[in-house]
C-alpha cells in the first residue's frame, strides 16, 4: 500500500491490523500534504484504487505522494486543453487491474509516476499487466527515479531532478499526446 496523505495511511495502518496476512505499508520521509484526518479509520478494501478524476485524453497514475502532483498537473494540462484522468492505485500489489485496464483502454495513454525507481517498480507491473491483457496500442510513460545512485536531498529538491514534480508530469504528458 502507498499512502496519498497522512488521512489515507490512517485508513491503510486500520486496514492492515484488520487484514489477515502480511501487508507491506510505503510511506515517504518528510511531512504530510496537511488533510484533515477523518475521526476514525475505515478499512479499505484490499487492492482497489480509487478515481480521482476523470478524463478522455490520457491517464495519470501517481502512486503515494505523487497523487497529489498529478492532480495539479492535470489542473496544468487542462489549461492547455488536455482532459487527464487521475487514479490514485493506493495498492501495487495486488493492483487495482480493472480500474487501471478499463481507463488506460479508453484514454490510451498512461503516465505513471512514483517517488521509486522506474526499474522493477509500479510503472514496471502496469506495462505487464498492460502487455499481459494485449494493450500494445496503449502508449506508455513511467516518470521516477533512474538505475542509479540519488543523492541526498530535499524531498523537492529529488523530485524536481527525478522528474515526478507537476511540471515534469505536464511535460510528459504532452510528449507523449504529442507522440501519438
Amino acid at each position: 500500500m502507498a499512502p496519498k496523505d497522512e488521512n489515507e495511511l490512517q485508513h491503510m495502518l486500520y486496514t492492515a491490523i484488520r487484514h489477515d496476512g502480511p501487508v507491506a505499508i510505503r510511506y515517504p520521509r518528510g511531512v504530510g500534504e496537511g488533510v484533515e484526518l477523518s475521526d476514525s479509520p475505515a478499512e479499505l478494501p484490499i487492492g482497489r484504487g480509487e478515481l480521482l478524476r476523470e478524463g478522455k485524453d490520457i491517464l495519470l497514475l501517481p502512486l503515494g505522494n505523487r497523487v497529489s502532483p498529478a492532480l495539479d498537473g492535470a489542473m496544468g494540462l487542462e489549461k492547455v486543453g488536455i482532459d487527464a484522468a487521475v487514479i490514485n492505485p493506493r495498492f501495487v500489489k495486488p493492483m487495482d487491474s480493472e480500474l487501471i485496464l478499463d481507463w488506460a483502454t479508453q484514454t490510451g495513454r498512461v503516465i505513471t509516476v512514483e517517488d521509486n525507481a522506474c526499474m522493477g517498480g509500479f510503472g514496471s507491473a502496469v506495462l505487464e499487466l498492460l502487455a499481459t491483457h494485449h494493450l500494445s496500442h496503449v502508449r506508455v510513460r513511467n516518470l521516477g527515479y533512474g538505475d542509479r545512485y540519488m543523492e541526498h536531498a530535499t524531498q523537492e529538491i529529488l523530485w524536481k531532478k527525478g522528474l515526478i514534480d507537476p511540471p515534469a508530469i505536464i511535460n510528459a504528458a504532452m510528449e507523449l499526446i504529442d507522440a501519438s
